[in-house]
């Protein structure tokens, strides 16, 4: 209008909620600000908090707005207004607290070695087995042994959850992997995002963290036949009137379910009285190319009561972790990128070189459980992994036979 004679104006990018007072109020997404700001070389102008999760991104300078009349003296040259300056040290350096660790798990010693090899190599697990036999304990833990985030991937993580409403200053959002427990009533946006202004759902929080789908059987059908593509490209398209977004999704996928509608079958004390016909329909739920999504799938048997009486602990957490360190570091030596792992690598087959040995008993395994191009994929991914961990630079007869044992719905033994 010819008020100001703003000739700072073309360098700038600006963003905020402007009151009728002349005020300025914080928004949503002021890391993905950052980072656009970077792409096209302006500075920035944010309100307060907002700036601050801006200032995370390296290379852009960020300015603290507060009104209307601050932000036209600036750029008219007659004000300043205050640069904000935020540092990853304050996360990355805050020690982690989960408040929970591996030790306290009692027995499962099958479960745990699975749950390990999954998060060394980055595979999807599914764990079936009755109410009470530890899963959703032992999935929660997982971010406890998973490794230390990288500043990219912490950049990452406060960038969705800042466009999701979620502030940079909260702790258990920067600091942590994201661990998201959705209940299986969950809708299809707050699963998958949307909504008419499209915003990151369940999928999309979890982002180089873990999502955790106890019930699996219990989740909408078609929600959990839209979870495939996700699971395979690490991101997910959303299309609504108000526009077309591409949202980050790449996560570890835990899943549990019951073995049949009571949770009991194959329980010793024959508790289950679940009709075949029931536990057809009950497993029709979960299709087989979505199963086929996870490399790794586990029976959880119930915990002893000599376990449970002798209440003997397993490994802490950072021991654990440790070896998980060790593989990945093997991982990223051999993909020259510490993001990629053995799950989501697309040269398994030139990278996973086995003996004559080794590839009899996979054919074995191939003809006798009648398995798919996809599981034979899975188990050289997984046997890869078990190689990792061993320190071993050939895959052998052993880690083939080990990662056969991960492939609990492919044996029946269910």
């Amino acid at each position: 209008t010819g008020q100001a004679n703003m000739r700072h104006l073309d360098d700038f990018l600006i963003a905020g909620e402007l009151s009728l007072s002349g005020r300025v109020s914080d928004i949503k997404g002021g890391v993905a600000f950052g980072m656009h700001a970077k792409r096209i070389g302006k500075k920035l102008i944010l309100p307060k908090k907002s700036a601050k999760e801006a200032a995370l991104v390296d290379g852009v300078e960020v300015f603290e707005a507060d009104s209307l009349r601050s932000v036209v003296e600036f750029l008219s040259g007659t004000g300043g207004l205050r640069k904000s300056q935020a540092s990853f040290d304050s996360f990355l350096n805050t020690e982690t607290r989960y408040g929970i660790d591996f030790f306290d798990v009692v027995g499962q010693f099958f479960l745990k070695r699975a749950v390990e090899v999954a998060v060394a190599g980055g595979h999807n697990l599914l764990m079936i087995g009755a109410p009470g036999s530890g899963k959703s304990m032992i999935a929660k833990r997982i971010p406890t042994i998973m490794p230390d985030l990288s500043k990219e991937e912490l950049l990452d993580i406060i960038s969705i959850y800042s466009a999701a409403g979620i502030g940079a200053e909260n702790e258990t959002c920067t600091v942590t992997r994201p661990f998201r427990a959705p209940h299986h009533t969950i809708s299809s946006v707050g699963l998958l995002g949307g909504g008419k202004i499209p915003r990151p759902g369940e999928i999309s929080l979890a982002h180089h963290g873990v999502l955790f789908l106890d019930e699996l059987s219990e989740f909408n059908k078609s929600d959990l036949e839209a979870l495939r593509q996700p699971l395979e490209d690490g991101e997910i398209t959303i299309s609504r009137s108000a526009g077309k977004i591409t949202l980050p999704c790449s996560f570890m996928c835990i899943a549990a379910m019951n073995p049949c509608p009571c949770g009991f079958l194959g329980d010793k004390t024959g508790r289950c009285r679940c009709s075949s016909e029931k536990i057809r329909r009950y497993r029709s739920k979960i299709s087989g190319p979505l199963l086929d999504r996870f490399d790794i799938q586990v029976e959880v048997s119930a915990v002893s009561a000599t376990d449970i009486r002798l209440g003997k602990g397993s490994e802490p957490s950072s021991e654990i972790k440790q070896r998980i360190e060790s593989a990945r570091a093997r991982q990223k030596e051999r993909f020259g990128n510490g993001r990629v792992t053995n799950a989501d690598t697309d040269n398994i087959q030139k990278i996973c070189k086995i003996d004559r040995e080794s590839q009899d008993l996979l054919d074995s395994a191939m003809k006798n459980l009648h398995l798919s191009a996809r599981a034979y994929d899975k188990i050289l991914r997984v046997a890869r992994t078990i190689a990792d961990l061993a320190g071993d630079e050939q895959v052998g007869s052993s880690h083939i036979l080990e990662a056969i044992q991960y492939r609990t719905l492919d044996k029946g033994m269910l």
